[in-house]
């Protein structure tokens, strides 16, 4: 804020502007010469607009509050769309997992968690191996984020990945959680280290995508299979329906199918 403020008596200076006689055109100006990101000078004009309050209703400097002429662009749509791994990348990213090291095959186990059952990295840092039954093929979250127990079915890919991951490189921690770091004391691995190595396999196999990419495309595969929504919604353990409908993107082939009539 003080540094902001300072920006903006410079600004005053160098144009020979004084408080009392300032105008709104002068305070669009000084924002649009701002070379910082839009978000960013949405905050800058929040400040300004209590700042201009404060000159009007304290100091008595300013004759009219402008604070309420200092509106930005209407923004229509905040949200980005997400971001997916088509089929074809999908491809690619496990077509560049080896399964030669420790690490290897930690990472593969990882990547099927967040590919298979849409889990983000704090998820699959807390799991437990009390938490996996290989019987029942089934994987329990009891500490899920907005507090939403569920108990997930586990493919077999990711059991087979799981199992591997416990015989040949889980290294012998005293730690009950399942993922720990390879390198003594074998600590518990945090959710930081989960989604770094999960970008880093994306990496590896040229794909521009972040950890939550998986969980996207988890998101977007059942979508596809006919899940609704509210399917979706307690799959992905969210507890409001809007934060599930970001994770969507449009059903481009059902669209087709309802206004083209095509056979999908």
């Amino acid at each position: 804020m003080k540094g902001f403020l300072a920006s903006f008596y410079d600004y005053l200076e160098k144009h020979s502007i004084l408080l009392a006689s300032l105008k709104i055109e002068d305070l669009d100006q000084f924002l649009a010469e701002l070379k910082v990101a839009r978000s960013t000078r949405s905050i800058y004009r929040s400040h300004l607009r209590g700042f201009l309050t404060y000159l009007h209703r304290e100091r008595r400097i300013l004759k009219k509050d402008l604070a309420p002429l200092l509106v930005g662009p209407r923004l229509f749509c905040k949200q980005k769309p997400p971001k997916f791994l088509r089929p074809q990348e999908v491809q690619t990213l496990f077509a560049s997992l080896c399964l030669s090291t420790p690490y290897d095959i930690r990472t593969y186990a990882i990547v099927l968690l967040a590919y298979t059952l849409g889990l983000r990295p704090v998820e699959i840092s807390t799991i437990t191996l009390e938490d996996i039954s290989f019987r029942k093929a089934e994987l329990t979250l009891p500490n899920r984020k907005a507090h939403n127990p569920v108990t997930l079915p586990l493919p077999e890919q990711t059991i087979k990945a799981l199992a591997a991951y416990l015989a040949k490189a889980r290294a012998q921690s005293p730690s009950r959680h399942l993922f720990v770091s390879i390198p003594f004391p074998y600590a518990p691995m945090q959710s930081s280290s989960v989604a770094q190595c999960i970008c880093k396999a994306m990496k590896q196999a040229g794909l521009p995508f972040s950890a939550y990419s998986l969980r996207h495309t988890y998101a977007q595969n059942l979508l596809l299979m006919g899940r609704s929504i509210y399917e979706i919604k307690e799959m992905l353990g969210h507890d409001e329906i809007y934060s599930t409908q970001k994770y969507l993107h449009i059903h481009v082939d059902l669209m087709r199918k309802v206004l083209f009539h095509e056979t999908l």
